[in-house]
């Protein structure tokens, strides 16, 4: 075994008790351990959780199904058709790892960093959201969730509706449901949230928030129309609203998409948009480097709440996401992402075609990392998605990105955490034997 195998080894076994690690004399057993006690008895837990909960508004259970089929790995041999981020052969490991290494050699690296982030990241993330935005109006949180989770607790008080896109994230209904806040579902169409409807359901439940994805929106894969946007800042500012843009995956476009629009925070002078953007998705699933801005009172409660939950991002992090969008090895890394995804978004797509036509695909998407599959009428999704674990790929159901009744069964087939084309040929493969089971 090398050094190094050896060094991990014994680091293991010292992280686990076993072994007792004395510099310059050697590795030894640790003394035994004492027996563990007893477990305890904590059935006292289901009444103290749910004590008064008949008054509650909205349930106080929180359901992460919907978030941990994207999160969790699949068994080793299933294919990934239901991740939620790159494959790692598609993260820049390299330039991370460089990036990481500069920043802990920064002066002050290691100290405490401003609460509202390094003006410099806040600098370069209010120029990448564009328009009059300043690095004043931005903030450093820790990833999109996080920065969601702020956003929705800043401008909606427990007990209110919220109005969501239909389909939308689930992570996003299990943040909203999770703060006491009970989300209306708005349909969307090939071309984003259809105005009409927005401004009707802005009427029926007065409310105050709508969280949107204007760009390549999850999981359609829809852009909202040139003409619509002015609409949709419109309507929310009539209804004295607010708009939480989640632009999740401006940084995962594929190489033929065309000039992207600008964000809806660009196009904002009312203050109506709290936008959230990230690094996460262009870069690694632990990478949680995102950024809120807001202009007016709004700004204000986010950074408390922020200051709170959290006090601050740390510093490391914030100096290795400085170095790295700001290294030559960074334009490099997107257009090589760019170039990749769509390469994996036509493979997916012509497998499909070629082996599963009664598969719905209405709407095929120039950025992003998955497709979004409408099913035949009566197709149990739960029935489908077990038949196609048992095949070898794992995939991830409609039912849990509707805030109410769905309209049909769905599938999200996600082509980018997956090793390579060649998987991607094999899962779909796969996906046929699942459906000559199952349809």
């Amino acid at each position: 075994m090398s050094p190094v195998t050896v060094s991990r080894a014994l680091a293991q076994l010292a992280a686990e008790g076993l072994v007792v690690t004395r510099p310059g004399a050697g590795a030894f057993r640790a003394r035994p351990r004492t027996a563990a006690e007893p477990a305890g008895d904590t059935s006292w837990q289901e009444v103290a959780l749910s004590a008064d909960g008949a008054a509650d508004l909205v349930p106080r259970t929180v359901d992460a199904s919907g978030v941990t089929i994207c999160l969790a790995a699949p068994a080793p041999g299933v294919l990934e058709f239901n991740g939620g981020y790159p494959h790692p052969c598609l993260q820049p490991e390299r330039a991370m790892a460089a990036a990481l290494a500069r920043a802990g050699r920064r002066p002050g690296a290691w100290g405490r960093p401003p609460l509202e982030g390094l003006p410099e990241l806040r600098e370069w993330f209010a120029r990448d959201i564009g328009g009059a935005v300043t690095a004043a109006e931005v903030l450093i949180a820790a990833g999109g969730q996080s920065a969601l989770a702020t956003a929705l607790r800043a401008v909606a008080p427990p007990g209110v509706q919220v109005l969501v896109e239909s389909p939308t994230y689930p992570g996003m209904l299990a943040l909203a449901r999770s703060a006491g806040l009970r989300p209306v579902p708005v349909p969307v169409d090939r071309d984003g949230v259809r105005p009409d409807l927005l401004a009707d359901a802005f009427r029926a439940t007065g409310a105050r928030v709508f969280v949107c994805q204007p760009l390549f929106q999850n999981p359609t894969g829809a852009v909202l129309a040139p003409d619509r946007r002015a609409e949709v800042l419109r309507i929310a500012r009539a209804a004295g609203a607010f708009v939480i843009e989640d632009d999740y995956v401006r940084r995962l476009v594929h190489a033929d998409a065309g000039p992207l629009p600008r964000t809806l925070a660009a196009d904002d002078q009312d203050g109506v948009v709290v936008h959230v953007g990230s690094l996460t998705k262009a870069t690694s699933p632990s990478f949680r480097v995102a950024a809120l801005a807001a202009r007016g009172p709004v700004l204000e409660r986010l950074r408390a709440i922020q200051v709170v939950d959290s006090f601050f991002v740390p510093r490391p992090l914030q100096e290795a996401a400085l170095e790295l969008v700001g290294s030559p090895a960074w334009p490099r890394h997107l257009r090589a992402l760019s170039a990749e995804l769509k390469t994996r978004r036509d493979t997916m797509t012509t497998e499909l075609a070629r082996r599963l036509p009664e598969l719905a695909l209405p709407h095929i998407p120039s950025g992003g990392y998955h497709l979004w599959l409408r099913l035949p009428d009566g197709t149990e999704e739960t029935a489908l998605t077990a038949a196609a674990l048992r095949a070898g790929v794992a995939l991830t159901p409609g039912r849990p990105y509707f805030s109410a009744e769905p309209p049909a069964p769905h599938l999200r087939l996600s082509f980018a955490a997956v090793a390579g084309t060649g998987e991607i040929t094999e899962g779909v493969r796969r996906l046929r034997t699942a459906c000559d089971e199952v349809l």
